[in-house]
């Protein structure tokens, strides 16, 4: 039986389920991806708290974005901000 080289995984961001479809070798990047979100956000829970929902979702993809911006500034990571704008994408997909 042959193996698919995509199938679907559950991320949990914010107490929200995601499913998405991903390919297998890249699992591990979007399960640090769900690691690093879910850490953000809580920080700014905890740091600004009473606001949306949204808007700590919001505060973690700029802090997320700006430092993705320079790291690649001084390096080329056209290949981890394709697979970041994939997530991303999936996770507004979900989020509609």
């Amino acid at each position: 039986m042959e193996v698919s080289e995509t199938f679907q995984i559950t991320l949990k961001i914010s107490g929200q389920n995601f499913p998405i479809t991903i390919r297998r070798d890249e699992e591990i990047f979007y399960r640090e991806a769900e690691k690093l979100i879910n850490q953000r956000y809580s920080f700014y829970a905890n740091s600004y708290p009473g606001q949306a929902n949204t808007t700590y979702l919001l505060m973690t993809i700029i802090e997320i974005a700006v430092k993705l911006k320079q790291q690649e500034s001084s390096g080329n990571l056209q290949p981890v901000m394709a697979t970041l704008n994939g997530l991303v994408n999936e996770l507004n997909a979900a989020l509609k």
